[in-house]
């Protein structure tokens, strides 16, 4: 039995599919059902039933890829011990991030972190919420960043920043009229939300409950997951939408006049790097969160009397 090995039925494991996993692995798919069924001859039992599309692990075969898992931990752990020793930060870190904060937040430090740590290669992926978590937890990913908090237990968080929300109103829209808004200003039919399965869109129409028109029906459904989307139908003198903080740093002085800011308490979104309970490579995980955090604006590092809402 080897590492190797153990790798090739976590990946088929994954993907349910030799030439997909091969693919993963960077091999042949003969190299990996070779592998694989070698593993199977030397422990004496099926790990796969081959006969299923896509395939699936046999219930013996589920329980010992998941101590292979557990196996892969802790022999990262082992490399990490070593490299901690030497002083030496390397490797390659999976970071997973949802669409409403990757566009936004990755210029910011993306380039400063790579320079400062020229042996880390750094993959990123943008997901939603739900894709990051499964992730996590299949060791798909090594962190994530999305909007917090999540209550999982098998889940760490430790918050990066919090990013206000702020109103992007249409000049034919009655609260372009306004020098600030408030959530109760706020009818869901004049406003261009994200679709299903992103967070920020729940967290807008919680925004919008506080004026109790959460329920009409919009005329036009426009379903994406795109901001960019949403600000440009908006400057087409048609609604509002809202936007996070972090996508106003480019706008220029005609988009600037279209931005409302809420009064206090301001409704915000508590940002957080998500790991694993059981994560290895803590020390390049910390040093990302940290270069993160230095690339934000201090007044976003603090929450203050402003108010996280809820998704």
């Amino acid at each position: 039995m080897t590492i190797t090995q153990l790798e090739y039925i976590i990946s088929l494991d994954t993907y349910r599919n030799f030439v997909q996993a091969a693919e993963h692995c960077f091999v042949t798919q003969p190299t990996l059902s070779m592998q694989v069924q070698k593993l199977e001859e030397e422990l004496g039992i099926k790990l796969f039933d081959r006969t299923k599309h896509p395939v699936i692990p046999t219930q013996i075969g589920a329980a010992i890829i998941e101590q292979a898992r557990n196996v892969l931990k802790e022999h990262s752990r082992i490399i990490e011990l070593v490299e901690n020793e030497k002083g030496i930060l390397q490797g390659t870190l999976r970071l997973g991030v949802i669409p409403t904060i990757a566009p936004y937040l990755i210029p910011r430090f993306l380039i400063s972190f790579l320079k400062k740590n020229p042996n880390v290669s750094l993959t990123v992926s943008e997901l939603t919420t739900e894709q990051i978590i499964i992730q996590l937890k299949t060791d798909q990913l090594d962190c994530g960043i999305m909007a917090s908090p999540i209550k999982d237990k098998n889940l760490n968080e430790e918050t990066l920043y919090y990013e206000e929300f702020v109103g992007y109103v249409s000049k034919s829209n009655k609260l372009f009229k306004k020098t600030t808004i408030k959530p109760e200003d706020l009818d869901v039919e004049d406003i261009w939300i994200l679709a299903e399965g992103h967070c920020m869109r729940n967290q807008v129409v919680n925004i919008c409950a506080k004026s109790g028109k959460v329920n009409k029906q919009s005329r036009f459904n426009y379903q994406t997951g795109s901001i960019e989307t949403l600000k440009r139908i908006v400057e087409q003198d048609e609604g509002m939408t809202i936007l996070p903080e972090l996508a106003l740093a480019d706008f220029n002085a005609k988009q600037r006049d279209m931005i409302r800011y809420f009064r206090s308490p301001e409704p915000i979104r508590e940002v957080s790097m998500f790991t694993h309970r059981n994560f290895v490579k803590k020390k390049l995980i910390r040093a990302l969160s940290e270069e993160i955090i230095e690339a934000m604006p201090q007044k976003m590092r603090k929450k203050e009397k402003r108010a996280v809402v809820k998704f």
